[in-house]
């Protein structure tokens, strides 16, 4: 390897998501965080009233109506000599694939579970996620300005539910109204809001519980937080900013570097010399001023440099980064030179798809970016036919942003859309209209569920000649059986043995579900 900036550089990335339940208070944790790296002034809060609530990361109108956020944030921030890229995923269980998709682009998680309710089935899921990727995770228990389950009881469930070892980090010092900061375990030290006397029955308390803690649960091991197996955990309170600027000290500590990325032919390496990226979201209109689109990509290995020509490996073709860009949320910033880890923003005009693999030559496709089949299939009602080109444009746009996906019925029926969760028909129908101005209206469809079907040609020719009224084609004009029940789904895969009927597709592989 001979330039040396990247091996100076590599080590100083430090590229994670924030994952949790809706309402644990994921979105303000990552306002704290901001603020403590110094990336903004004052921070928003999701529960304020009116402007004061428009956090810097949810910049999308339904985001601001809803006080949820419903697309992956991507912010930029220096802090302690490292180069964070922090990227905030969707709570909200309708938009899972997008969360999903952002978990292939991180190497570290933060996982925010609220001190009352401890671990909530969307908390679980997101964690099996991480785990399938062996994605290390640090825990933040949030809310301990308020009323809260006993601390080891948290503990416990957090080892026992997510199989997972514990090692408390950080320590509160006192509970709810009475919550005056932490005690920082690994270096003895206490971080409080207000002094306390010696004898304040908060710190006798606290030094009690520490030191059962000490002697019940197993000490930090960098090793075993690296495979996955151990998680540090923090107290704290994101609303009262208590216990972030410890967690963002940590993260710098011992926060993972760039990992490897797998893909069809090889894993590659982050401190390898040549440019590899992966798309890994699309977002359109950002700004609707100028009707934007914004690919963003993690570069997986090597140094990227504006102006630079790299290889769009799905087309063949080459692709000039003019305006490559970092985040902090909807202010930009041009990119100089960007390095394995940090996530970068590419202004195109459809060329980039989710999926996508750049490099500077290398056949290579990055795997680990899937579609999910849809749980609800709608067709999309249009009132004003003057609007169908219109229409059709615009779906494709979200299509290949993966708001929605889009399927086009083979017998020429009108397009028929599939989303996980019905939280996704709303910003559909919002965004056309606030962004297209196309107004739309949703009706049923026989269909209940989709399966990407592959095989054999001959076998696949005449499956899809003798259920024309049930196939459509994706995006990539992949056949998809659509089927009323499960029981005619089951019977279709009975039937047809030579066919296979895919419930997850893996994204940039044509024909290869």
């Amino acid at each position: 390897m001979s330039d040396p900036t990247i091996a100076a550089e590599i080590p100083r990335r430090r590229t994670f998501a924030i994952i949790s339940h809706p309402d644990a208070g994921k979105t303000t944790l990552t306002e704290r965080i901001l603020r403590a790296g110094g990336a903004i002034q004052m921070a928003g809060n999701v529960r304020a009233k009116g402007e004061r609530r428009r956090t810097r990361s949810d910049w999308m109108s339904i985001e601001k109506d809803r006080g949820i956020s419903v697309v992956t944030s991507v912010m930029t921030f220096n802090y302690g000599g490292c180069v964070f890229n922090l990227l905030d995923t969707p709570g909200h269980e309708d938009f899972s694939e997008d969360t999903y998709r952002t978990l292939t682009a991180v190497d570290c998680a933060v996982m925010v579970i609220d001190a009352a309710k401890g671990i909530e089935a969307r908390t679980r899921k997101l964690f099996e996620i991480c785990r399938l990727r062996d994605i290390p995770i640090v825990t933040f228990i949030n809310k301990m300005d308020r009323e809260a389950q006993d601390c080891f009881a948290l503990l416990d469930e957090i080892s026992s539910a997510l199989a997972l070892d514990v090692s408390p980090a950080t320590w509160p010092v006192g509970r709810a109204a009475k919550f005056a900061g932490i005690y920082d375990i690994r270096t003895k030290s206490l971080h409080l809001k207000e002094e306390l006397p010696e004898d304040d029955e908060r710190l006798a308390q606290m030094r009690e519980e520490v030191e059962l803690a000490e002697v019940a649960l197993p000490p930090f091991e960098k090793e075993f937080f690296d495979e996955g197996h151990l998680t540090p955990v923090f107290f704290g309170s994101a609303m009262k900013e208590i216990g972030v600027t410890d967690l963002l000290d940590a993260l710098a500590a011992y926060g993972p570097p760039p990992r490897a990325q797998s893909s069809e032919t090889r894993e590659v390496q982050a401190t390898e010399e040549n440019v590899t990226a992966l798309i890994f979201k699309i977002q359109a209109n950002m700004d609707p001023n100028h009707r934007d689109r914004m690919a963003f990509a993690r570069v997986c290995s090597g140094k990227l440099t504006r102006g630079m020509r790299l290889k769009h490996v799905r087309t063949g073709k080459q692709f000039a980064l003019h305006t490559p860009q970092f985040f902090f949320a909807q202010d930009r910033q041009l990119v100089e030179e960007a390095f394995a880890g940090d996530v970068v923003g590419i202004p195109n005009h459809g060329t980039l798809r989710i999926g996508d693999t750049l490099t500077d030559g290398e056949d290579l496709r990055f795997t680990g970016v899937p579609h999910f089949a849809p749980e609800i299939l709608r067709r999309v009602r249009l009132d004003d036919a003057m609007k169908a080109k219109k229409l059709r444009q615009a779906l494709v746009e979200l299509a290949e942003e993966g708001v929605v996906q889009l399927f086009r019925p083979q017998d020429g029926a009108p397009p028929i859309v599939g989303v996980v969760g019905t939280l996704q028909l709303d910003v559909l129908q919002s965004r056309l209209q606030a962004e297209y101005n196309v107004p739309v209206g949703f009706e049923s469809t026989p269909f209940t569920l989709a399966r990407w079907v592959t095989g054999d040609r001959a076998a696949l020719e005449q499956f899809v000649a003798l259920n024309r009224s049930a196939m459509a084609d994706d995006l990539d004009g992949d056949p998809v059986f659509l089927a009323g029940s499960g029981f005619m789904m089951n019977r279709a895969i009975e039937m047809n043995e030579a066919l296979s009927f895919h419930d997850i597709k893996q994204i940039g592989m044509a024909g290869k579900p």
